[in-house]
């Protein structure tokens, strides 16, 4: 047990050996449970009166996480899927007490029992041909942070990728030549290669040259010369859908964020023919089930099949057996 039966030395044990040393998790699991954790010791700070400092584990009681998931689904508005990622991350932490200190296993059970919460399963949202067309015609490639947002707006299209995966994009990622193509470093530390258009190869070839400077430098650098956040890139997509809104107005008021582009890739990707298992390599699906998202969600398809069956030409007469069978089922 820690010396002062504190909080804090169990959650820099959690975050400083468990996750980066012994788990090797990524930089964006680390900064989930990060903001997790904030969160949830400013809700204690609340509840308990005192700093995050003095608390001790027993202050996370299953009471208390729960009125904290209460807290993010009604105060904070956050979704189901949300709310669910936040306790992922709380049982995280208590199977590492477990292991630290066994002693403390009725609390721990008590934690890792609350239930995951059902959420809504939606069809995914993606764009037409033509409101994608628009978005990468938004830019105002004249200048230097048009011909950029152009690069990154294509390069999101034709990859599929993440949006931490273009956050994090160097130049080295990125194989030109007659069959070009980017590496990508996906969830679970793992790398796929994503073919590029040859449209895409020139462009990122002419944008990199332009770039100059060292070669492991980002992709999509800020005017600082550092790599975009997410919030920039969101930036980025938001002023290219309202510019794009103008030619087509369906565009106008809808949520589209970078992963609305990525499911835009797996739609147009499936509505050509190609095949699912192709498809979830080609976006780092980790299962392919999370695939057959897009063949439920696209509507075109399901007319295709729809019309490889013929429709029935006779009517087809209800069964009604006659006196002996209902005499014979009678007698059972």
């Amino acid at each position: 047990m820690t010396a002062d039966g504190s909080l804090g030395p169990l959650l820099q044990s959690f975050f400083m050996q468990h996750l980066l040393t012994y788990r090797r998790s990524s930089p964006q699991t680390v900064a989930a449970y990060r903001d997790t954790f904030c969160l949830l010791l400013r809700f204690l700070k609340q509840r308990h009166g005192r700093e995050p400092s003095l608390l001790r584990p027993e202050d996370i009681d299953a009471a208390a996480v729960l009125a904290f998931l209460d807290y993010l689904e009604t105060d904070r508005k956050n979704s189901v899927r949300s709310r669910n990622a936040r306790l992922a991350a709380i049982r995280s932490f208590f199977r590492f007490v477990a292991l630290r200190e066994p002693e403390r296993l009725a609390l721990v059970n008590q934690v890792l029992a609350i239930p995951i919460k059902r959420a809504d399963r939606r069809l995914v949202g993606y764009l037409t041909r033509q409101e994608m067309e628009a978005l990468l015609a938004a830019s105002d490639r004249s200048c230097w942070a048009g011909r950029r947002d152009h690069a990154l707006l294509l390069t999101l299209y034709n990859t599929g990728a993440r949006v931490s995966e273009i956050s994090s994009l160097r130049r080295t990622q990125f194989t030109p030549g007659a069959a070009p193509l980017l590496v990508l470093h996906g969830k679970g530390r793992k790398d796929r290669s994503v073919p590029l258009w040859p449209k895409t190869g020139r462009i990122l070839a002419a944008w990199f040259a332009e770039l100059g400077g060292s070669g492991d430098g980002p992709a999509f650098p800020n005017a600082r010369g550092g790599p975009l956040t997410r919030d920039g890139i969101r930036y980025i997509l938001d002023r290219a859908v309202t510019i794009a809104a103008q030619r087509h107005p369906g565009l106008s008021g809808r949520p589209i964020s970078p992963h609305v582009v990525r499911h835009t890739t797996a739609m147009h990707l499936l509505q050509a023919g190609v095949d699912c298992s192709v498809i979830a390599l080609w976006l780092g699906h980790e299962s392919l089930e999370t695939t057959h998202v897009y063949v439920e969600a696209d509507l075109a398809t399901k007319e295709k099949a729809l019309a490889k069956v013929a429709p029935p030409t006779l009517a087809v007469r209800r069964f009604k057996p006659d006196d002996a069978v209902l005499r014979f089922l009678a007698t059972l």
